[in-house]
């Protein structure tokens, strides 16, 4: 028992000692969101835009003030038919949603990011052409989420390393 406990102290030790920091610090007046707020998303073209573009505004707590960066994003929106049956039928499909981004700055117009996230997910193809296609457009819709969750997140990382790109971050 006393070697558990002296375990945990160490853990403890080592862990107060390293350099993580919350990204989020601050809460909605902390430097991350506050630099996020400051983020305008430019509009995207077609029902999967606007699904993105909602979801991106959402997450990003845009306020009144001036925008210093402007967000472009493109689309790349992919159906795929996988199971296919011996009558040549599909059965299954993979929806692939990508998604180019640039943070531009509002004043110079200058490229300060630009970089791709990406989402998929499948779909069961049934007999009901309506719940295919009902079943597609709720693929879409959360895969605009999970792609908005990603650019979020890459923005954060930029605004916490002040304007630095990550070394991912090209394209």
């Amino acid at each position: 028992m006393t070697f558990r406990l002296a375990l945990v102290a160490i853990a403890a030790l080592a862990v107060g000692g390293c350099a993580l920091q919350p990204m989020y610090a601050g809460g909605t007046r902390g430097a991350v969101a506050s630099g996020l707020a400051t983020i305008d998303v430019s509009p995207i073209p077609e029902r999967n835009g606007w699904l993105v573009r909602n979801a991106l505004i959402d997450r990003l707590g845009r306020r009144d003030s001036t925008a210093a960066y402007r967000l472009e994003v493109t689309l790349d929106d992919d159906i795929t038919g996988l199971g296919i049956r011996g009558d040549s039928a599909v059965t299954r499909e993979r929806r692939t949603i990508r998604a180019r981004y640039r943070l531009v700055s509002a004043a110079t117009g200058e490229t300060l990011l630009d970089a791709t996230a990406g989402a998929d997910s499948g779909i069961d193809v049934v007999s009901s052409e309506y719940a295919t296609v009902a079943a597609e457009q709720t693929a879409a819709e959360r895969l605009a989420t999970v792609l908005a969750d990603q650019i979020v997140a890459r923005l954060a990382l930029y605004v916490s390393r002040g304007g630095q790109p990550p070394a991912s971050a090209a394209p």
